[in-house]
């Protein structure tokens, strides 16, 4: 099979590690990086040993498939031509800046044959992954989601830009509808939310309790996870988890004796590699993308009900 040939509309501090991927990527062949500054464009493209460009249209009928890390207010209108040209796409979290945006988004890939997959990251931890034949039937999830202030996701509020990670794994998590959320934030020190909770409510009796801070001192991603007969604690950040699960094979009233206590620490894994490795996968029709156009278009669904929540408590 010929390389895959790969561009990256968007060369900011992601876009750069997403061209990095494809460079070292045995079946890609990385033909040029896009970047509205062409200062920037150039300096990835040295690095690179590819073409600088600065109009993603220059793309047409060069390239397989892209990486497309612009801001989020952008992803549409750089998306839909590119989609309309045949061109896959792996389009960075969130898909878009509306539900009608990301509905279109999903419906020029159908159109066309190709692959849209979305850049929710955290699918692709090692402790999420080593989790995943853990989980079943979650009770009750509980996230943290903390760091210092940065500058970069700042353009939006700390739901687009933080919280939407746990938004989607929790999402995948729960195999019932989500029917009710009750959110609360503040905004500390830019002009949009910068601390939020949400409490989700679904079918199925789970509840979900979920925090995101851009204004705190120290960095965490935690997610504990109550279920059946176990609990799953997640730390995303060292990529560990640990299970307390109770003995099935105990007889008679629950003592502390009978919970078994697990630890897994695959560690730090190349989660951008890995997804990336997913999105060429996915292109050369070996298996589905793994965070499908409507998995991200379901997460932002609930992270703008979330925002308008907390736009009304602001009011």
């Amino acid at each position: 099979m010929s390389a895959i040939r790969t561009a990256v509309v968007g060369v900011g501090y992601l876009g750069r590690f997403h061209a990095q991927k494809y460079a070292a990527h045995h079946d890609c062949e990385l033909v040029a990086v896009v970047d509205a500054d062409a200062h920037r464009a150039h300096s990835v493209a040295n690095e690179l040993g590819c073409q600088a460009l600065t109009d993603p249209s220059d793309l047409a009928g060069r390239v397989d498939a892209v990486s497309l890390a612009s801001p989020t207010r952008l992803h549409f209108a750089l998306a839909e031509p590119l989609l309309a040209d045949g061109v896959h796409m792996l389009i960075e979290k969130p898909i878009t800046t509306t539900l009608d945006e990301a509905d279109a988004l999903i419906a020029a890939a159908k159109a066309n044959n190709v692959v849209l997959q979305v850049g929710h990251l955290e699918r692709f931890n090692p402790a999420m992954v080593a989790a995943a034949s853990q989980l079943h039937q979650p009770l009750f999830i509980e996230s943290h989601r903390i760091a210092p202030f940065n500058p970069r996701g700042a353009d939006v509020s700390v739901v687009l830009d933080l919280m939407i990670h746990d938004i989607d794994l929790i999402l995948e998590l729960v195999a019932s509808p989500l029917e009710r959320l009750d959110a609360s934030g503040a905004a500390v020190i830019s002009n949009d939310i910068d601390i939020a909770n949400a409490r989700l409510r679904f079918g199925d009796g789970c509840v979900a309790n979920v925090t995101a801070s851009r204004v705190s001192p120290k960095a965490e991603r935690r997610m504990r996870i109550f279920q059946p007969n176990a609990y799953i604690s997640l730390d995303l950040q060292a990529g560990s988890l640990d299970i307390q699960r109770r003995d099935p094979n105990h007889q008679g009233p629950p003592t502390m004796a009978q919970i078994r206590h697990e630890t897994q620490a695959p560690g730090q894994t190349d989660a951008l590699a890995d997804e990336i490795a997913a999105f060429v996968a996915a292109v050369q029709g070996t298996q589905p993308p793994v965070v499908s156009g409507e998995d991200g278009r379901r997460a932002l669904a609930a992270a703008i009900e979330i925002g308008q929540q907390l736009s009304r408590n602001r009011a």
